[in-house]
């Protein structure tokens, strides 16, 4: 605890997602009004970025820039200061519309560098697509949150960064527990924390747990002195028992991890200046 006691930690809270729906958890946001209060009441908790999906009106995902435009300037208007991330991922869209909306030049994006298994389909991020989302990144001065469900995402995803290819500073996040990919593994976990200090050492990293594997995952990366994410895109209950009543509920209990390791919540402020992100 000592090594990381006073420490900022930078929650991030990822609000929807692709595939939670209210039939799941009647919690989970689906409107861009409802995506606004959901996140306000998450940044009132502790979140200092939102990781953004938007959705059409029958739950399905979408990757329409209107909606993310939307969606920017409610958390803008309500919940100053938050760092705004834009999800490029594969379920919202195919090829290129998957970064249609970086002219908004949200804070941040996330980026998938390489392909691995989902539960009942390949996750393609082909090389070319790769570039071409990263391209666009550095075009619009879009910081990415690259996202690795494998050990090659962060050796290449550190690779890119020495090579110039990706904008700003290098933050790699540790997917777990999505089936076929990663498991949320402690073993595992450790090494990744190593290879990010051993081969980046003046990179930042955050790690993500997926349905039960959420709250270890969190506390995991609490301990070892990283950042973390939580929200009902990966998790939609409190227990077995439960349902989360919010995603505000799934940050505060982050931030109490925080609390118990003696790590300060990042402020949106703190949170821009450790990520080397433009003021708000």
């Amino acid at each position: 605890m000592a090594d990381v006691a006073g420490k900022p930690c930078i929650l991030c809270v990822a609000i929807t997602g692709s595939l939670p729906t209210k039939a799941n958890n009647p919690a989970v946001p689906i409107t861009v009004a409802e995506q606004v209060e959901s996140t306000h009441e998450a940044f009132e908790a502790g979140a200092a970025i939102a990781h953004c999906h938007v959705r059409n009106d029958d739950e399905t995902p979408s990757s329409d820039p209107e909606k993310f435009a939307r969606l920017k300037e409610g958390i803008e208007a309500h919940c100053p200061g938050m760092i705004v991330q834009f999800s490029t991922g594969g379920r919202s869209g195919a090829g290129q519309a998957r970064g249609g909306m970086l002219p908004l030049r949200p804070d941040m994006a996330s980026l998938s560098v390489g392909s691995n298994n989902f539960p009942t389909r390949v996750y393609e991020n082909p090389p070319d697509l790769v570039d071409w989302l990263a391209s666009e990144m550095r075009t619009y001065e879009v910081t990415p949150e690259v996202e690795a469900f494998d050990l090659s995402h962060i050796i290449q995803a550190i690779r890119r960064h020495e090579a110039g290819d990706l904008y700003g500073k290098l933050y790699v996040q540790f997917v777990m527990g999505v089936k076929n990919a990663m498991p949320a593994d402690r073993a595992v976990f450790d090494f990744y924390v190593e290879t990010m200090r051993s081969r980046a050492p003046e990179a930042n990293w955050c790690a993500a747990g997926i349905g039960a594997s959420q709250l270890v995952v969190n506390e995991w990366a609490i301990a070892a002195g990283g950042h973390t994410r939580a929200g009902l895109e990966d998790n939609v209950r409190l227990d077995r028992d439960r349902l989360a009543p919010s995603n505000a509920a799934l940050i505060a209990r982050a931030a109490e991890l925080c609390a118990k390791y003696e790590r300060p919540v990042a402020s949106p402020v703190e949170a821009r200046e450790i990520l080397g992100l433009r003021a708000a």
